[in-house]
């Protein structure tokens, strides 16, 4: 059995995803305001405060105004590598603006790719039939679950990047609670899986001045996106391209290869924002167990 991103709503129509209680803020021009979440059947969310949601990011260059530039170029560590470090959000990425999260790469992965270059196997394309055909009720990530990769860096909040020789963490305000995964850039190669993982097991190297992320290891039945409702399976591997072409803006490609659900390869190209001046906030699914009250699921036929 799967669980529910939002049971009943078809975000093409304009509705209003529930999630599980959490808090989310807008974003705008680097400010981004508190905002609290209309929780599924109207579970009540205290507000967060007191988390430097207006907090000058140290270290950034400023134009005259004192606001940050985030056109100048892109910084770099002591060893020559570009610093990825920062709160980054894709496009539409961070819940709070529904008109706009529901366009995201977060429902529709290949919203931006041409139809045949995404071929489900008969396997993947029976698995996305019946996920629509029960309104994505069996959705993971509306059961307090992680959503995956790299459905992850598109899941309702933004994601800090931190920079060490050996590993790099990216940590996600999701929607569900803070989530973290570590990239190892020691040299080690990725393991031999006998427990596949939600997030899979990541390492990475510099290709010039692009950050390549490798990922597997992952579930089986994962999902690859959220309206679609596209499939992953156990053979899934994940390639995450990071780029900065300035301080406010990270090229991301990812490359979904998974020869069970997909005839080839297919590639995923981006743009992340920087978000300055503010920092990750607290998220767990606190009161989750009210909405499971009113859940009636069935199983798949």
């Amino acid at each position: 059995m799967e669980a529910s991103s939002g049971a009943g709503c078809q975000p093409a129509a304009g509705c209003k995803l529930a999630w599980p209680g959490v808090s989310r803020r807008r974003s705008s021009a680097g400010n981004r305001a508190q905002h609290s979440i209309l929780p599924f059947l109207l579970l009540l969310v205290a507000p967060v405060h007191a988390q430097w949601l207006n907090y000058p990011t140290p270290a950034i260059p400023r134009l005259a105004d004192g606001s940050p530039n985030l056109s100048a170029p892109a910084p770099r560590l002591a060893d020559g590598k570009p610093d990825l470090s920062g709160i980054w959000a894709a496009e539409c990425a961070i819940y709070g603006r529904d008109a706009c999260f529901t366009k995201s790469l977060f429902f529709d992965l290949a919203k931006d790719v041409k139809p045949e270059e995404v071929q489900m196997t008969p396997w993947a394309a029976g698995i996305a039939k019946q996920r629509e055909s029960r309104n994505h009720v069996d959705d993971p990530y509306g059961y307090c679950m992680p959503p995956g990769v790299p459905r992850i860096d598109f899941g309702g909040g933004p994601f800090k990047i931190l920079q060490t020789p050996g590993v790099t963490a990216l940590l996600y305000e999701s929607l569900v609670g803070m989530i973290f995964r570590q990239v190892f850039t020691d040299g080690r190669p990725l393991p031999a899986v006998n427990e596949p993982t939600w997030l899979g097991y990541s390492v990475g190297r510099w290709d010039g001045d692009t950050f390549v992320v490798e990922s597997a290891g992952f579930k089986d039945a994962g999902w690859i996106d959220t309206l679609k409702g596209r499939p992953s399976s156990d053979a899934l591997h994940v390639t995450e391209r990071f780029h900065r072409a300035d301080v406010g803006h990270m090229e991301l490609a990812v490359t979904i290869s998974d020869p069970k659900a997909y005839l080839k390869p297919w590639t995923v190209k981006t743009v992340l924002r920087m978000v300055p001046d503010t920092e990750l906030l607290e998220v767990f699914c606190d009161g989750h167990e009210k909405t499971m009250e009113h859940r009636r699921i069935t199983r798949p036929t």
